[in-house]
Order: structure tokens, then sequence, then C-alpha cells
């Protein structure tokens, strides 16, 4: 039997969508920081840049506060138990109109590679983003207090790990089209609500 419940609480909505729309600014301001489009202009790009970051590190905050006090942390522990029917419906099963493997519900949200994915967005390439950008800030403070002489090797990771996001947000993109209907997987993440097995 089917039952509609909500899966995704507001808080989750909101540094969902939140988080969006600055990792959206913060490359479309990173891209033309680098010169390789023309949006903003350079000043404002790069204010526009310095704001989104800084407000994205409170929301960060603000998602790790949330994972650890609710028990959220858990839905983020890699579980390979079915990741092989998974594997096998992305490379074929979407294609042929079989049915997701994975079963949703409020204690099991994500399935093994979501929450592989997940896992090393959050608690990889987010820490590192958020690292090497306060050490660009800050870096004429760091270079006068003597603990960075360059900032060559940072901008490499901090560039890399800015691609990979964007690798990352554009596979994520094209997954939520693959629900019963195409918009299936917006409307939950807008409402909060799924219909799952009772």
């Amino acid at each position: 039997m089917k039952k509609t419940t909500v899966i995704f609480k507001r808080f989750e909505r909101f540094w969902h969508w939140g988080q969006a729309i600055l990792v959206l600014l913060l490359l479309l301001t990173g891209l033309e920081i680098h010169g390789i489009m023309t949006l903003f202009g350079f000043e404002l790009s790069t204010t526009l840049h310095h704001w989104a970051g800084f407000i994205w590190i409170a929301v960060v905050i603000l998602i790790f506060t949330w994972v650890f006090t609710t028990g959220e942390w858990k839905q983020f522990v890699p579980d390979m138990k079915g990741i092989d029917g998974v594997i096998r419906f992305y490379l074929y099963g979407v294609f042929v109109g079989e049915d997701h493997p994975h079963r949703m519900s409020l204690e099991n949200k994500f399935n093994p590679l979501q929450r592989l994915a997940y896992l090393g967005l959050l608690f990889g390439l987010l820490p590192v983003q958020i690292i090497t950008g306060l050490i660009f800030f800050f870096f004429p403070e760091l270079r006068a207090a003597g603990y960075i002489d360059q900032i060559g090797a940072v901008a490499v990771i901090h560039t890399f790990s800015a691609y990979a996001i964007l690798a990352f947000l554009i596979v994520h993109l094209y997954l939520i089209t693959l629900g019963a209907k195409l918009s299936s997987h917006i409307k939950t993440m807008l409402t909060g609500k799924e219909t799952v097995d009772e």
C-alpha cells in the first residue's frame, strides 16, 4: 500500500534551495573572476563572490549543526546493500522503463550511490572549498603574519574543487529528471512529500 508522507523537512528544503542559489552564484562569479565569462563585471563579481561565500559558510554551519543534532547524519553513512541494483538501474534499467530498486523512506532517504555522493560533497568538497576560499580571502593577512607565502597551490585546489562541484551539479540536474514524471523529484524537494510504501 502506498502513502504520501513528508520525507524532506522544511529546513532540509530551505538549505537545499539556499545552497543551490548560493553555489550557482559562486560558480558564475568565480567564472567571471577567472575571465571565462562576463556577466556582472569584475568588481561586482568579486564583491558578490565574497558575500555569497560568507553566507554559504553560515548556511553550511547551520546544515552541519542540524545534521548532527537531529541524527540525520545517519542518512549519509555509506551502505553498500543494493548498490549493484542501483548501478544496474542507472546503466540499463532507466533506459528500458524499469522501476528504481531503492524504496525511499523517512529512515532511508538516499540510495547507496546518493549516500556516497552526498558524503563526498558535504564532508569532502564543501569543507575544502570553504577552507581554500577563506585562505584566499584572508591571504594578505595570512602572508603578513608569516603563515603562507604563495597562493598558487590553494588557487589550484579551490578551482579544481569548484569544477568538481559543477560536475556534481550537472549530474544532479540530470538525475532529478529520472523520477516517475519529469518533475517528480523537483516536486518532492519543493513540497517535501513523497509517495512511499507503507
